[in-house]
């Protein structure tokens, strides 16, 4: 029993996935979805035009009948009026025997065997009046008080109606009751009614609607065929196509569709291996280029550091011996010592770049606080902002555990986020966030200074740009830092984030997995900062009313503290 219980289940599931696999099938094949809209636009034709014949045939099949069963019923009267007009019956027994000669008469001569009589209502009460007859089929109601209405209506016109005939057997088929009257001489007028059995009509309708729908079936099996052929045909060029592409989007340059014939997919063809053959070329001078670019920054920074150790070690004997010169030589000597340390850590950082760009980068990754790591880096810097007035914080509600990643490539980073928040920050406070999740650690570098519009944090990750070209630098700075960051987060598997807005300042955000190769699902700290949001929030849920501005005094500037 659990044995058959698991089989439903296994069923079940199986019967439910169908409909997913065929939206599936439906998305990614082309074939298919052809081949189903064709056989759906074919099949809804067949059945209409299967409608409409079923519907003329099953009409003309009934007008027909009714045509035969109107003309042997006209036959069948006349004949009879034409035996009771031929008789000179008067006597019960000799009217009883007319009785019975018409009623043989009119099954002979209309071909039905379901046949009634009944006395007109309305005459005169007779001893030698026979009595009317009913065939079994036509009891029950079959004749309907509409029917018996039209003949005493019109006694002299065949009035006919569709009704259901009760066979033998008990089943039900589809009939016609034809009424008329005739006149018996000495008994008065009687209601003649003639049945007709559509069962044959019925059954060549059955047969021709089993037809169609057999004709329709097979019909559009051969669609459907005929259609999986020839989108095959057309289809299998563009799926090589696609795949080919897709091949070539992988980096597989020498990959080229086949060129057969002269039609519009040969056409395709080679132009598509003519654009492969050109992103190609293309691709390769571009390669060497880059490369050539790539070895002539490295070889310069590389060889401008033997004359870059010369110029220091004179400028530090300068700058040691800058007391005893002039105060213009001993500014000089300054502005050396200072450019010359800059021009150090740009070769450093062009040297990095160059690494990048060749893909020669490897990580070399340890067990490492992210929250650790971030307080040495604030006690580092710190020096430096107190003299612009930033105050540094951290807040670490997580990030504790080591998680693996480049100590030194994290730090560079934390220490570039922090030193532009500084630069930055206009004084006002610091505040560097670590938290962590299932899937990753993060940390944020919040400064409230001047922020940034929408085009600056769109390309404040650029090489060598700067958002205010005209601002004093005061910690320095090669214009490389955010782009190396951005290179050292990416080859961590992470995420380098900004948001900024004018007046309201910035917010950097990294975030790197806690496990080399897994998927970052969402990042522990929120971007924009929960600051920024409540900030938007009070000013989307502040009063709409106006109000005439308040006149203050120098007083109570002084009491704001504003004085």
């Amino acid at each position: 029993m659990a044995s058959r219980l698991a089989g439903w289940a296994a069923d079940w599931r199986l019967w439910r996935r169908w409909p997913q696999q065929v939206r599936s099938q439906w998305r990614r094949s082309l074939q298919f979805r052809t081949v189903a809209i064709t056989v759906g636009l074919s099949g809804l034709a067949i059945l209409l035009t299967g409608a409409y014949l079923s519907f003329s045939i099953g009409n003309d099949l009934f007008q027909s009948r009714l045509q035969q069963a109107l003309g042997g019923s006209g036959r069948a009267i006349a004949s009879a009026q034409s035996i009771l007009d031929a008789s000179d019956a008067s006597e019960r027994v000799a009217l009883q025997q007319l009785m019975g000669t018409v009623r043989t008469d009119l099954q002979t001569t209309s071909g039905s065997s379901l046949i009634a009589a009944y006395r007109a209502p309305g005459q005169d009460f007779s001893q030698v009046t026979p009595p009317g007859f009913e065939s079994p089929g036509l009891g029950g109601g079959v004749i309907s008080d509409a029917l018996t209405a039209a003949v005493r209506a019109d006694p002299d016109t065949l009035q006919w109606q569709s009704v259901t005939l009760t066979e033998a057997d008990g089943s039900s088929t589809a009939g016609i009751v034809v009424g008329s009257e005739v006149s018996m001489p000495t008994a008065g007028s009687y209601e003649i009614y003639l049945g007709y059995d559509l069962s044959e009509s019925e059954q060549t309708l059955g047969f021709v609607q089993r037809t169609l729908f057999v004709a329709g079936v097979g019909l559009m099996i051969l669609v459907g065929g005929a259609a999986w052929f020839i989108v095959r045909f057309v289809a299998t060029p563009i799926r090589f196509a696609a795949e080919t592409s897709q091949r070539l989007a992988g980096g597989d340059l020498d990959v080229r569709m086949p060129e057969k014939g002269e039609d519009e997919l040969a056409i395709l063809a080679r132009s598509f291996n003519g654009m492969a053959a050109s992103m190609q070329k293309q691709i390769k001078e571009l390669a060497e280029l880059s490369l050539v670019q790539q070895r002539f920054v490295s070889d310069v920074s590389h060889e401008l550091r033997t004359p870059l150790t010369t110029i220091r070690l004179a400028g530090d004997v300068l700058y040691d011996q800058r007391d005893s010169f002039p105060p213009a030589t001993e500014r000089t000597a300054e502005l050396l010592h200072d450019q010359v340390g800059r021009f150090e850590i740009l070769l450093a950082d062009l040297l990095e770049i160059s690494r990048y760009d060749a893909g020669s980068i490897e990580l070399e990754l340890e067990p490492t606080s992210l929250v650790h790591l971030a307080e040495e880096v604030v006690e580092e810097l710190r020096p430096l902002a107190e003299p612009t007035g930033s105050d540094l914080r951290i807040v670490a509600p997580g990030g504790y555990s080591a998680v693996p990643m480049d100590p030194r490539r994290i730090r560079r980073i934390v220490r570039n986020l922090v030193g532009n928040a500084i630069e930055h920050g206009e004084g006002k406070p610091i505040v560097v966030s670590v938290d962590s999740n299932e899937s990753s650690v993060a940390i944020a570098v919040r400064d409230y200074g001047q922020g940034m519009t929408r085009e600056a944090t769109e390309r404040v990750f650029d090489r060598f740009w700067r958002a205010d070209p005209s601002r004093k630098r005061t910690i320095g700075g090669t214009g490389l830092g955010l782009a190396i960051s951005l290179e050292d987060a990416v080859l961590h598997e992470g995420w380098l984030e900004v948001w900024s807005e004018p007046a309201a300042g910035s917010s950097f955000r990294l975030t790197i997995p806690r496990e080399p190769g897994t998927e970052i699902v969402r990042s522990p700290i929120s971007l924009p900062p929960d600051d920024a949001i409540e900030s938007i929030v009070d000013e989307l849920t502040a009063p709409t009313t106006r109000s005439l501005p308040t006149v203050r005094s120098a007083d109570d500037d002084k009491e704001d503290g504003r004085g």
